[in-house]
């Protein structure tokens, strides 16, 4: 039991991967209790992840039962266990369910179930599915049982059955009888649940099979069957059903829930498609146009037979049903009728919804041959119009259908009205709205009329199916002419109608009562229908138009075709009043009977006396009467009579005339007048009604009558006679008169039409009056119809047009007053109903009423042909003709025959022209036709869709314009309804897909709701989230929050279940982000005006918020009332009623309005506001650029605390109106502070709303305002809330971009303003955002914005962190536009002279490009360190406030402060050997050397001859390595610091020596050196190696010096720097270099050459040397290049490298060195230990002798040694260069170098074989390679480098390094030489006549002016050395806290001075390159 005892101890992960199966089995066994008892959330689970599928497919069948008990533990507690499905569910189906044991098999079900449970039904599903595929029967039969199970416990709502039933036939053919009866167990199970849509398709299946099966479907019992296991989100369901369970049974209670549960699955999904099309026969086509009867009837057979397949895939049926339909409308023989129409009806039950675009077309063949007699004919007809009717609506057809119901022939009308009485049961409240009963009503009400009773049945029995779906309230109002006797008539009908949704007449109440709030629909009490009303408004308001302006006046219910109101019956008492007075017409006698009863018989005598003033007294007399009597005893009719009689309207008496229709008037008041009394006065008062003295008296007569008799008759009647007679100021004044009574009684019922050619009439007439007032009417009539009212009279005279637009101009904005007369008398509770339902139709009639032109028969066949023809341009000829009828017709009949199907090819015509002219033409033609537009939508509309798509711009922009003319005409639910967008969003063209998400994402946000075919997107959304184009990407995730608005979160999130895991996480992360920038669902506007005004008008401005609420949902009507509608689109245009608000006419009382405040103050106005901004009430204020429904909602919101003129000032479409606007504000602003703060918010986004505008005089008023606005606010100590700041700020910084200067002045300045209100830390993140515009003016304003805060307010202003914020500013140093650049470089350099040298840090990795820049101009600003801040104070006198004085100190910086604290120690002048003076040009001018930081402004003097002799005077000579500092090191003591700080100064210097030479102090000095941390040193040597390297340096003058003077360097940093961190960073360094692709193999080389270097320092430093992080580094390193990947390499250097560095480390330590892996977390996965272990070993195994011998040679060999082991191959590879002709040269320069460095190599062996001119060659070219070196070593300098040198330097130049940095043999050198070096240096520059000021600034010593390339190559050789920053940083912190453990160190090194004539050298070779410097 040895083993046991080991895997005993393992923790219980291990034991379940143990090799022994003991040990897995006791995992498993552990595992499972452990499952049970630990927390579902703890990260255990995590662990077990990858183990679970091993549990279950555990090889040993003991072992494995135990493995599934524990993962079913797991599935069902564990919180990841989600994630395990796929694999887990996979191994359960393979290796579990063909296990003998059953127990086996039941737990794999388990864990199925469980997982089904945990909501992964999907992905257990699918592998099950999968697993019927298995060979293993088995399997099989344990995967059907498996489905069957989890379809009876979880229900088909979890389980889809779609595929399953999919492979039920192939299941029911197996050869194995165990598995065709367990499908046959399946087939119950999902027959239970889904009934009868199960027969279609099994129908195939073997008949003796399916005789089985129906057998045993009868026995299933008819019991809804119920869920009974659930999921984990469905735990209320599970707690009701454990109710049920206890409460015994299933009571009664439960069952009308869990009807619902059940889902009623349509057989129709389960179904395959079947592609018929290319099944038809080959000559159908010719055979249906065939002259034989019998041909065509075959032809049709055959496609009878294609279509009985239940369901097909959707195709171009379109050339199939126009045959279909011909065969219908024109075929003589009725057979073929019947056979067409029945083909027609399956190819719609076999489409569907996909059938719709075709139906418009057929509909009226149909209804039209309803005319044949033949019952099978009928029969077949009406098949075939049933079936189509479901695969389209009610709407779209609605047109075809009433046209036919005119027809003459009465089968067809009754055929008609039966087929409407069928579709209306197929209908609900919503997808019935008024809109269409209204005029399905009035037609069918000529039925009930109707000679032929089979047409009254049929219309009686329509009528009543409409009353049953819609109820009496929507339904009485159109019945109110109907006698009792049809009334009852229909009633009957209406309880006898059973609805589609709900067999018998009970279901059918429940079903509706949900919709209507669970009141029957037949309730008759005012408070029942309101409630009605606004629950059936609900379900379906996309049908429902909402009303036009529910601000504007209420309709009376009763339209103008039925009298009386809606519903009068329910009215009560007051109902008598409303019911209109029929009275017949009287005799005169009979009158004046009548009246001598009521009137004094005097009065009655006097009426015809010839003296006027009896007339008068009968008069008086009579008016006493009629005022005394009562209203049930007046007859009126005899009255008036009486007053007509004899002189009647002829009175020439005007005091007698006015009396008169003064009574007139009083009758009408007082008595029931009728419209018989009305015809008798009319006549007469209109005769009157221009009368000077009796016109007055004549209107409120009429007005009187018009109010007993209903306006709109009254109208028609009195603008029929004013027009029939010829007086100019009669038809005036009855204009202006029905003006004033439009505006009273409001605009319902009013005959548009027959006013409209009146008003034409009065248009033409000579009189202008006339023509006024007609203008006039036009207004107040457009205030209620709106744009669509200008149609009309498009064909005026332009002048007359133009004085029409000004009249509609005026009225646009204002909303129609409340009617004040007429219903409001009578209406008690529910007139407000009324007036809202009927509102909706005013635009609608308006638009119906507009003269359509029928050009059915101009598109013609020829034409159609023409329009395909193969020449484009005949091709274009055509649409030219067709744009030139639909032009000439202007509004155009829906019939435009054949041309749909036309236009449509031309959508994907070749020539882009052509298709850009059909999309006009459909733009025209959607204008032309109107809503009826939408019959169009599927089969033309779709695929302008699809040409969103195109490749080129001008085209899709084109489409997108036709989409919105045609969405505007139609609302968008006809577009969202059906698959057709989701499939065009399936197509994966990015374009399409851009296009189509951003148009989506403009029109849902402004949809109340939309249809549910929106789901059918989400999926395609989804993978568009994941596109690969960038901006598909963004506009899906700009309609992610749309889509959710209106869909919901779960249905989203659900929908995400279909995705792959990683894109699920993704997506899912998106929609929380969506969720919480969700919009509110625009309200309705009903609601809206309630919530404003709370009724029709008390608040004052109530009407405009309906409007805005309304426009935003006029879109999506089912039949859009497209006034609406168009104003919608208008508005988009900035032309129509919301978008431009007019000022109202001024009158008197205007005037008197704009006295008061300006804005009023509401309390807690500001906080809801925001309140409703946070909830998503409304929209958030964010936006690029303003849209509509922005403007309306600012709008809306501004009506209630904005005095209503300057509100129309605002929002006017005129830009002066805006500067009027901002006048009265800059007015108001000192008297009305409160009013101001009060509304600040709306106030500044109006002001964003001007920023928009391109007018630039009302921007500089609005940023006058501003700036006022912001004193007044700063002076009132208001501070602005955020809310304020977000919705205004971003949108003032985009103006910081204007071109114009004083615009970005002004902007600036606001800014600088705003700090006083707002925090300038909050500021800078808003500013911060603008500097990532496009507009570059913009970056560069908001840099230095950025710049002058830091410099007001300090580091802390920076936010979200400074470093953060100073990284994100560093990145516009590398701007292409060089203002940008320039204004960051100043910003950071403004951030440095606040905050010193800590900026480099805080900026971290800059490209060394942008740093050399930065570097630069922070040693220019060093330059003139006073001007700046001067400069600054000046510009901004207002930010000085809160800086405080340290602030202020720490500006001065330290680059100032460095120079200044230099010179005071050396003005001390504290050494004693400065008394012996110099001859100043011989001096070093320590002040200017110090400050130079590589581009000197300093003036050189012109060199003189001298006499050099006074160089040998003894002189004051720093140490030659520290180039003037180290003079002074003795007396700064007290300012180590800012020595330091002056080297390092230099370190960053331009001047590529300075730095060297700085970089070389520093690392002289050890202790500082050894400050120095890895990240440091790593990116000093990588900066280093990388100069080394680069081929520009060879070409400058003293390349060879610079790279000299570089190898010494890093010898002197690897010897200098700590030794741990130089090893640790040589290692990262070489890392990287390997990873990166893109580094040369020449830098790995050199990296691993100073790693040779180290090795070879090794036995001196190991005891310095931290091995445990060394050996953590290794460790990385081999983790990242594993040996396997090493030996990849081309070169065998690293890994050699990599074992000598290990070999030296166990050599100098031993096997001590195992103890030094502390630092590596787990040793088991690293190649080190074992790698330590083996050299360990193989060294033990050696003799001590050898390693003697390693020793004495010292490790200095190990590189020669690793190179001449692989010698052969080098020197293969190099003569391979040798012999290629390309790299010859190259090769013969390696071998030249080889043989330098390996002088003993032998390459005897490789010339021996080739030819003699070869070797010639090779000798040749070393030869002329040495002497080329040679001489180029000379010039550059004196001295060659002593052999010894050159060993111990990293070999890296192809040149011989040489130096003249001191002569290496101590021989002294006269001044000639240098003095001859100087001539030549002066010679070359023209020093004498260079001017400082004409120097490049970055050129530097070792640029040549005359050479323009050269300088821009040092500019690269600066960069470099931006890699140097982090020592800078180093040293800030040395400064602050290593003063004292320097300070010996750095004093130390100055006593080090050598000999005064090597110093010399040194010194003149300083002056030497100062010299050179100022080239």
């Amino acid at each position: 039991m040895g083993d046991d005892s080991e895997w005993m101890k393992l923790p219980i992960d291990q034991k379940c991967e143990h090799k022994l199966w003991k040990a897995r089995l006791n995992g498993y066994e552990e595992a499972l209790k452990l499952f049970q008892k630990i927390d579902d959330k703890s990260p255990e689970w995590s662990k077990y992840l990858g183990l679970i599928k091993k549990f279950v497919t555990d090889s040993n069948a003991v072992a494995q039962l135990k493995g599934l008990e524990a993962a079913l533990a797991y599935v069902e507690n564990a919180h990841v266990a989600g994630k395990t499905t796929g694999e887990v569910a996979s191994g359960v189906v393979n290796k579990v369910f063909n296990q003998p044991k059953a127990r086996a098999k039941e737990l794999g079900v388990d864990i199925c179930l469980m997982y089904i449970e945990i909501e992964k039904g999907e992905a257990v599903q699918e592998e099950l599915l999968k697993g019927l595929d298995n060979k293993n029967p088995k399997i099989i039969v344990a995967c059907i049982e498996t489905l069957r199970k989890a379809l009876s416990e979880f229900g088909s709502k979890i389980i889809s059955l779609k595929p399953i039933i999919k492979v039920l036939p192939k299941l029911f053919e197996s050869r194995e009888k165990a598995v065709r009866d367990e499908a046959k167990l399946l087939a119950v199970e999902i027959y239970r649940w889904i009934r009868d849509a199960l027969r279609p398709p099994l129908q195939n299946i073997n008949s003796v099979q399916l005789k089985e099966l129906e057998e045993e479907w009868v026995k299933v019992s008819s019991a809804a069957p119920k869920q009974t296991r659930f999921l984990r989100s469905q735990q209320e369901l599970k707690a009701k059903f454990e109710q049920q369970q206890a409460a015994g049974g299933d009571g009664d209670g439960g069952d009308d829930d869990e009807e619902e549960a059940v889902p009623q699955v349509d057989a129709y999904e389960l179904l395959e498609a079947v592609e018929i099309l290319s099944k038809l026969p080959k000559d159908f086509y010719e055979k249906i146009e065939a002259k034989k009867w019998q041909e065509r009837k075959e032809a049709l057979e055959a496609v009878e037979l294609l279509v009985k397949n239940p369901k097909l895939e959707s195709g171009d049926y379109a050339d199939l049903v126009k045959v279909l339909k011909k065969v219908v409308g024109k075929d003589t023989n009725v057979m073929l009728v019947a056979l067409a129409a029945k083909c027609l009806a399956g190819l719609a039950s076999g489409l569907r919804k996909k059938f719709g675009q075709y139906a418009g077309h057929v509909v009226p063949t149909i209804l039209e041959k309803f005319k044949e007699k033949k019952p099978q004919v009928v029969q077949a007809l009406q098949e075939a119009i049933d079936a189509i009717f479901l695969t389209t609506t009610l709407q779209n057809i609605s047109e075809d259908v009433l046209a036919v119901m005119d027809n003459k022939n009465p089968t067809i009308k009754q055929q008609t009205s039966l087929f409407i009485a069928r579709s209306f049961r197929h209908c609900t409240p919503s997808t019935l709205p008024k809109s269409l009963l209204k005029p399905f009503c009035a037609a069918l009400l000529k039925h009930i009329n109707d000679s032929a009773p089979e047409v009254r049945d049929a219309g009686f029995e329509a009528l009543g199916t409409a009353l049953k779906v819609a109820g009496e309230k929507a339904v009485n109002p159109f019945l109110a002419d109907v006698d009792k006797l049809k009334l009852d008539r229909i009633k009957e009908c209406a309880e006898k109608v059973e609805l589609v949704y709900g067999k018998k007449t009970g279901a059918a109440e429940k079903k509706e009562g949900k919709p209507v709030a669970g009141k029957t629909p037949a309730l008759s009490g005012t408070a029942g229908d309101k409630e009605i009303k606004d629950a059936a408004a609900k379900p379906g308001p996309q049908k429902k138009a909402p009303a036009v302006k529910p601000g504007g006046p209420p309709k009376k219910s009763k339209p103008a075709a039925a009298a009386g109101t809606g519903g009068a019956g329910a009215k009560g008492k007051k109902g008598p009043e409303t019911k209109e007075i029929f009275e017949s017409e009287l005799s005169i006698e009979v009158c004046e009977e009548k009246a001598a009863a009521v009137l004094p018989a005097s009065c009655i005598q006097q009426l015809d006396s010839g003296n006027w003033k009896e007339r008068l007294a009968s008069m008086e007399e009579f008016q006493k009467a009629v005022e005394l009597m009562e209203r049930s005893e007046m007859p009126c009719q005899a009255l008036v009579r009486m007053l007509a009689k004899k002189p009647g309207w002829k009175e020439t008496n005007f005091q007698v005339m006015q009396m008169k229709l003064h009574i007139v008037a009083l009758i009408a008041q007082k008595g029931n007048f009728s419209k018989t009394s009305a015809q008798v006065v009319l006549d007469g008062l209109v005769d009157k009604v221009g009368d000077v003295k009796c016109g007055s008296n004549a209107k409120e007569a009429m007005t009187a009558i018009a109010e007993a008799c209903q306006l709109p008759w009254t109208a028609e009647q009195v603008v029929a006679m004013a027009f029939s007679q010829k007086n100019p100021k009669n038809q005036s004044e009855t204009l202006n008169w029905l003006s004033n009574a439009i505006k009273e009684f409001g605009f319902s019922g009013l005959n548009v039409k027959a006013f409209i050619s009146n008003v034409k009439t009065a248009l033409a007439a000579t009189n202008p009056a006339v023509r006024t007032s007609a203008i006039t009417l036009l207004g107040v009539m457009y205030l209620y119809v709106g744009p669509p009212l200008r149609m009309f009279f498009e064909d005026e005279k332009p002048a007359l047009l133009s004085q029409i637009d000004a009249e509609f101009e005026k009225m646009q904005g204002q909303t129609a007053p409340a009617p004040t007369r007429g219903i409001s008398r009578h209406s008690g509770g529910s007139g407000d109903d009324g007036e809202e339902e009927e509102q909706e139709d005013v635009g609608n009639d308006v638009v119906d009423l507009l003269p359509r032109t029928d050009i059915g028969d101009k598109i013609t066949a020829e034409l159609v042909a023409k329009i395909g023809d193969k020449n484009w341009k005949i091709r274009k000829e055509g649409l030219d003709e067709v744009a030139s009828i639909i032009n000439d017709a202007k509004f155009i009949q829906p019939n435009i025959g054949e041309l749909p199907a036309a236009l449509k090819s031309r959508l994907n015509d070749s020539n882009k022209i052509l298709v850009q002219q059909t999309l006009s033409i459909l733009q025209q033609l959607a204008t032309a036709m109107g809503p009826n537009i939408k019959q169009h939508v599927k089969n033309l509309g779709i695929p302008v869709i699809t040409v969103l798509g195109d490749s080129k711009n001008n085209v899709r922009a084109a489409a997108l314009a036709t989409v919105n003319a045609w969405a505007e005409q139609t609302g968008m639910k006809e577009w969202l309804e059906g698959e057709d967008l989701s499939e065009e969003l399936k197509k994966e063209n990015p374009f399409l897909r851009q296009e189509l998400l951003g148009w989506l994402a403009d029109k849902l946000p402004t949809l109340r709701s939309v249809p549910s075919d929106l789901l059918l997107c989400v999926p395609h959304l989804y993978s568009c989230l994941e596109d690969r184009n960038g901006d598909v990407r963004k506009k899906a995730q700009d309609a992610l929050p749309f889509f959710m608005m209106h869909l919901g979160f779960e249905k989203m999130a659900k929908a995400t279940s279909k995705l792959k895991p990683t894109s699920k996480d993704q997506v899912l992360a998106m929609l929380e982000k969506a969720k919480a920038n969700m919009p509110a669902k625009p309200a309705p506007p009903a609601k809206a005006s309630s919530r404003v005004g709370g009724g029709a008008a008390p608040a004052k401005f109530q009407p405009a918020s309906a409007l805005a609420e309304d426009s935003g949902s006029n879109t999506m009507e089912s039949k859009p009332d497209p006034k609406k509608a168009k104003v919608g689109g208008a508005s988009s245009k900035t032309k129509g009623v919301q978008g431009k608000k007019v000022l109202n006419k001024p009158t008197l009382k205007e005037d008197d309005d704009k006295s008061g405040p300006i804005f009023i103050i509401v309390p807690n106005g500001k906080e809801q506001r925001m309140k409703d901004e946070k909830g998503l009430k409304v929209l958030k204020w964010n936006f690029t650029t303003p849209r509509d429904e922005y403007i309306e909602q600012l709008k809306t919101q501004m009506s209630s605390c904005v005095a209503k003129w300057l509100q129309d000032e605002m929002f006017h479409a005129d830009f002066q109106h805006h500067n009027k606007a901002l006048a009265v504000m800059i007015e108001h602003l000192e008297n009305e502070k409160d009013g101001v703060i009060s509304c600040l918010d709306l106030i500044l986004k109006w002001l964003t709303l001007r920023f928009f505008d391109t007018n630039t005089s009302v921007l500089m008023k609005t940023l006058e305002y501003l700036k006022l606005l912001f004193n007044m606010l700063s002076q009132e100590e208001y501070h602005l809330t955020e809310n304020e700041a977000s919705s205004f700020i971003p949108y003032l910084i985009i103006k910081v971009g204007e071109p114009k200067d004083v615009i970005r002045k002004d902007v600036r300045a606001i800014l600088n303003r705003m700090c006083l209100i707002y925090p300038a830390s909050k500021m800078f993140t808003f500013i911060m955002e603008g500097t990532k515009s496009k507009n570059s003016k913009q970056r560069a304003e908001c840099l230095e914005e950025l710049g002058c805060l830091v410099e007001s307010y300090g580091m802390n202003v920076c936010q979200p962190t400074p470093g953060k914020a100073l990284k994100e500013m560093a990145t516009h140093i590398g701007d292409r536009d060089n203002t940008v650049r320039n204004a960051a470089l100043n910003t950071i350099v403004t951030v440095y002279n606040v905050h010193g040298d800590q900026v480099f840090k805080l900026i971290g990795n800059l490209s060394e490009k942008d740093m050399s820049m930065l570097e630069e101009r922070i040693k220019r600003s060093a330059k003139r360190p006073s001007a700046a801040p001067v400069r600054q104070a000046e510009e901004k006198p207002q930010r000085i406030q809160n800086i405080s004085a340290n602030a202020s100190m720490l500006r001065k910086g330290p680059a100032e402060d460095m120079s200044s604290k230099l010179n005071q120690n050396r003005n001390m002048g504290s050494h004693s050997e400065t008394a012996h003076t110099v001859p100043r040009e011989f001096q070093l001018d320590l002040d200017e050397i110090e400050n130079d930081n590589g581009t000197v402004k300093c003036e050189m003097p012109a060199l003189v001859q001298h006499k050099l002799d006074d160089i040998f005077e003894p002189v004051l000579i720093p140490e030659p390595k520290i180039r003037a500092v180290s003079p002074h090191f003795d007396d700064m003591h007290s300012s180590i610091a800012s020595t330091i700080n002056c080297v390092i100064s230099q370190v960053a210097s331009g001047d590529i020596n300075t730095s060297i030479q700085a970089l070389a102090q520093l690392f002289q000095v050890e202790s500082l050196a050894r400050e120095a941390s890895a990240g440091v040193l790593k990116d000093l040597m990588h900066g280093l190696i990388t100069l080394m390297l680069d081929s520009r340096v060879e070409d400058l003058e003293e390349g060879e010096q610079v790279i000299r003077s570089v190898n010494l360097l890093v010898l002197r940093v690897l010897e200098k720097s700590d030794q741990t961190n130089i090893l640790s960073a040589l290692l990262l360094l070489l890392q990287d270099s390997l990873l990166a692709t893109a580094s040369s193999p020449k830098f790995s080389e050199l990296v691993m050459k100073c790693l040779w270097r180290m090795v070879r320092l090794l036995p001196e430093t190991i005891n310095s040397i931290n091995l445990d992080r060394i050996l953590l580094d290794i460790h990385i390193f081999m983790k990242v290049f594993p040996k396997e990947k090493l030996k990849q390499c081309k070169s065998e250097f690293p890994i050699r490298t990599l074992k000598t560095l290990l070999h030296t480390l166990c050599k100098l330590k031993g096997p001590k060195i195992l103890d030094h892996l502390t630092m590596i977390e787990n040793k088991n996965e690293s190649e080190l230990e074992a790698h330590l272990c083996r050299v360990m070993k193989h060294s033990m195994d050696q003799t001590g002798s050898k390693a003697d011998k390693d020793t004495e040679k010292g490790a200095s060999r190990i590189e020669e040694k690793a190179s001449k082991a692989k010698v052969n191959d080098i020197l293969a590879e190099i003569f391979k260069k040798i012999g290629s002709k390309e790299n010859t040269k190259e090769g013969l320069a390696e071998l030249y170098e080889y043989k330098k460095k390996y002088s003993d190599a032998d390459i005897e062996p490789f010339l021996k074989n080739s030819s003699q001119f070869f070797q010639s060659y090779v000798e040749r070219g070393l030869r002329l390679i040495e002497t080329e070196r040679e001489g180029k070593g000379r010039i550059a300098s004196s001295t060659g480098i002593s052999p010894q040198v050159e060993e111990t330097c990293v070999p890296v130049s192809t040149h011989t390094v040489s130096s003249s940095i001191g002569n290496t043999n101590g021989e002294e050198v006269g001044p000639s030489v240098y003095l001859e070096r100087l001539k030549i240096l002066r010679q070359r520059c023209g020093l004498d006549n260079a001017k400082q000021e004409d120097r490049p600034p970055l050129t530097s010593l070792l640029s040549k002016p005359a050479v323009p390339t050269v300088a821009s190559s040092t500019d690269m050789l600066h960069s470099k050395l931006s890699q140097l920053r982090e020592s800078r940083e180093q040293y800030q912190h040395l400064d602050l806290d290593s003063n004292q453990t320097h300070s010996s160190g750095i004093g130390t090194t100055t006593a080090s001075s050598s000999s005064a004539a090597a110093n010399i050298d040194d010194l003149k070779k300083r002056l030497e390159r100062i010299k050179s410097s100022r080239k």
